[in-house]
């Protein structure tokens, strides 16, 4: 992503597993994990819209992590329909909580990108049985989600916590499936006006919405 980012290899569920990492200027207020897309669909963490999600993240002031999945670049291992690839993705969280948490703030955040976020839906769900009772991230931003492509997991009924990011003419994963998707929850959608799956040329504007989706809230400002 720059000159600051961080590349090394983790022994990862399925044998050695490639992370990127940047991190922000100064201490961190936290740490954060961006997922990437499909791995068969030329998914990985160099893709344009994840690297968008990690450059708010860090600049809200966030260690990210950004791992290739299995069978993505240095990554060993072979798709597994989203089962080992969340494995992957926790144990890209495992090695940043165990390198960086004792000089980083306490926010936590999540965010992916179609797949990705359908693979932080399940962490979601899986969040308080992997993190001892833990309530779970303070913020998960999913952009491009694909319920149409794989099955998510129901989200929270928490608008503060969930954010959703959608592209107006989405030709992967129609808008109007992520709003049947969320409607037993009650969140709402973000929608970038005249943007498609992959927000070609509106890139700005995305970081833009990422940038809102990451802000804290008033009470957590004071």
């Amino acid at each position: 992503m720059n000159i600051k980012t961080e590349r090394v290899i983790i022994d990862g569920p399925a044998g050695p597993l490639e992370l990127a990492i940047d991190r922000p200027d100064g201490t961190p207020t936290g740490l954060a994990l961006a997922a990437h897309p499909h791995p068969l669909f030329g998914g990985s963490l160099d893709n344009k819209v994840v690297q968008t999600l990690a450059r708010a993240m860090v600049g809200a002031g966030l260690v990210c992590v950004r791992p290739n999945v299995r069978g993505v670049g240095a990554s060993q291992g072979e798709y597994d329909h989203g089962q080992g690839e969340q494995l992957d993705l926790w144990a890209a969280l495992d090695w940043l909580e165990a390198r960086e948490s004792a000089r980083a703030g306490s926010r936590r955040v999540i965010g992916g990108f179609s797949f990705g976020a359908v693979l932080c839906t399940h962490l979601l769900r899986a969040w308080a049985e992997r993190r001892s009772g833990s309530l779970g991230p303070e913020r998960a931003v999913l952009v491009g989600l694909a319920p149409e492509r794989v099955r998510p997991s129901p989200l929270p009924t928490d608008p503060q916590r969930i954010r959703l990011i959608h592209g107006e003419h989405d030709e992967v994963a129609s808008l109007a499936s992520v709003m049947e998707f969320i409607r037993p929850s009650g969140l709402s959608v973000s929608v970038l006006s005249g943007a498609g799956h992959f927000f070609h040329g509106q890139l700005p504007s995305l970081r833009f919405l990422v940038d809102l989706a990451l802000a804290p809230l008033p009470t957590e400002a004071r």
